[in-house]
């Protein structure tokens, strides 16, 4: 029974995946977006569960991936696009939101090279799809919640084409990004880590949401501080 753990809250995460596609399609952006950090959640945990019960296997991985794929590939691709179409207009061609599913393609190809790279072991290569889907959660919610002022800036059509390509392109590319596990609790080991943290709380207190999509640039700024370390 304790070996099924992992693998349940594996699709836990997939559900929220779901649920948020369903949302999603029904207009409520808000509330799928909010799913997704659901299913990042579990996603962290079902990691931390298989290590912590010491139970690991090849199907749980796979799963994980598959999972992955509907959370924080398909579900942010379905948010741009209907961010997108929302900004669009038939001067512009009612096809182009549809562009904004380069996201889910490019996740799927960093999920497929995570995968089968060895090198990713103890950090990442390219931006990891959650961060990723994090950022894209952010914007409905900053919308739906924070003030105009950013909000105007966060959903103007010039910025989310940006994302469109800029963050496929951070998936698949060769960055080096230290991840966020402690083999221990030492300040020399995981500075980087602890300074990522208490910037990220610090954040999050002044602009509230719209300190989310500010995390994960953090993140890439630190990450190519420290690089000569995870490459």
């Amino acid at each position: 029974m304790i070996k099924h753990i992992p693998n349940t809250i594996t699709l836990l995460n997939l559900l929220s995946g779901c649920v948020a596609l369903v949302l999603i399609g029904q207009g409520h952006l808000d509330y799928g977006a909010m799913l997704i950090f659901a299913a990042a959640i579990f996603d962290f945990f079902d990691g931390f569960a298989a290590r912590l019960l010491r139970v690991s296997s090849s199907i749980g991985k796979e799963l994980d991936s598959l999972a992955d794929m509907v959370s924080f590939g398909l579900v942010p691709g379905m948010i741009m696009f209907e961010l997108l179409r929302a900004k669009g207009n038939e001067a512009i061609g009612s096809f182009l939101p549809y562009l904004a599913f380069a996201i889910t393609l490019f996740a799927a190809l960093r999920l497929a090279k995570f995968n089968v790279d060895a090198r990713q072991a103890e950090h990442f290569i390219g931006l990891p799809t959650p961060a990723t889907a994090l950022f894209i959660a952010a914007l409905p919610l900053i919308d739906a919640f924070d003030t105009p002022r950013i909000a105007a800036f966060t959903a103007h059509p010039g910025f989310l084409w940006a994302i469109v390509i800029v963050f496929p392109l951070l998936m698949v590319s060769e960055i080096p990004l230290f991840a966020l596990k402690f083999k221990s609790f030492a300040w020399n080991e995981n500075k980087i880590k602890y300074t990522l943290i208490v910037l990220s709380i610090m954040l999050l207190a002044v602009f509230g949401i719209a300190g989310l999509p500010m995390i994960i640039i953090l993140y890439l700024a630190l990450s190519l501080i420290a690089r000569k370390e995870y490459k």
